[in-house]
Order: structure tokens, then C-alpha cells, then sequence
């Protein structure tokens, strides 16, 4: 899809319109839910990460999506301090990634887990999504 016309030209409105169709078109309808890959940061602040990647988790779902991040589930019973626990936990999501329909990268910041992933989704050719924090596609 193009920003500018047949003639060359800017065309922002056509632009955005032809937009809203496409995403219309890419959400699930009926009873069928893809599976999602939520990429977000987790280390560092990992309350404040932990309450977005909820929060888009939560968007994911509102938008007729089945989230999966595999930063809120490994962590519950595999310590993320631990070098060897942690490439276990990011082993598990790349072979749960496989299983989604797309992967959604949110936020301005890319964390070297975040990295990894993306890297691996596109080596595999998964379809990216990009949002930023407050869950606008970009």
C-alpha cells in the first residue's frame, strides 16, 4: 500500500482509509482466535513491565485475539536471574512462537530479549506487528 497517489501525489486520507480496511480485514471474526506472540520488555523494571505486557495482553484479547506472553508465564515457575533458567524460558517461547499467527512487538524500547525474538521472527518470516505503549500500530 502506498502513501501517494496513482499521479504521484501525497494522499493521506486515501492512505488511512485503505489502512482501517486492511486491519478490518486482519481481525478475527466468529468463534476462530488467532494466537498472538506479545513481545515486550520484562527485565528492568519488571513490575511496570509485567502491568503493560497485562495490559496488552488485555488489548490483544479486546482486539479478537488469543494473547500469549511467554514473559508473564515462564517467569512464574523459572527464575529469570539465572542465566541457565532464562535461555530455557526464551528457548520455550521461540518454539511456542511457531505457533502464532503474529507476532506484536510493543513500546519504543527494545530490550536484548525483545531483540532476539524479533530477530527470530523474522528469520522464520512470522508476520510483525509494531504498537507503541499505548497500543497504537505503527
Amino acid at each position: 500500500m502506498d502513501f501517494k497517489n496513482s499521479e504521484g501525489y501525497p494522499d493521506p486520507t486515501c492512505y488511512e482509509a485503505l489502512r482501517n480496511i486492511e486491519a478490518e480485514e486482519r481481525r478475527p471474526t466468529g468463534a476462530f482466535r488467532p494466537i498472538v506472540y506479545i513481545c515486550s520488555p520484562y527485565a528492568g523494571d519488571v513490575e511496570r513491565n509485567v502491568e503493560a505486557a497485562r495490559r496488552y495482553c488485555r488489548f490483544a484479547t479486546d482486539q479478537g485475539y488469543i494473547p500469549f506472553a511467554p514473559h508473564l508465564l515462564f517467569p512464574q515457575f523459572l527464575d529469570d536471574e539465572d542465566e541457565t533458567e532464562r535461555s530455557l524460558g526464551l528457548f520455550f517461547g521461540n518454539a511456542l512462537m511457531s505457533k502464532c499467527a503474529e507476532v506484536w512487538v510493543f513500546g519504543d524500547r527494545i530490550s536484548p530479549g525483545m531483540e532476539t525474538e524479533i530477530k527470530r521472527a523474522r528469520w522464520k518470516g512470522y508476520h510483525l506487528r509494531h504498537f507503541t505503549e499505548d497500543c497504537q500500530e505503527v
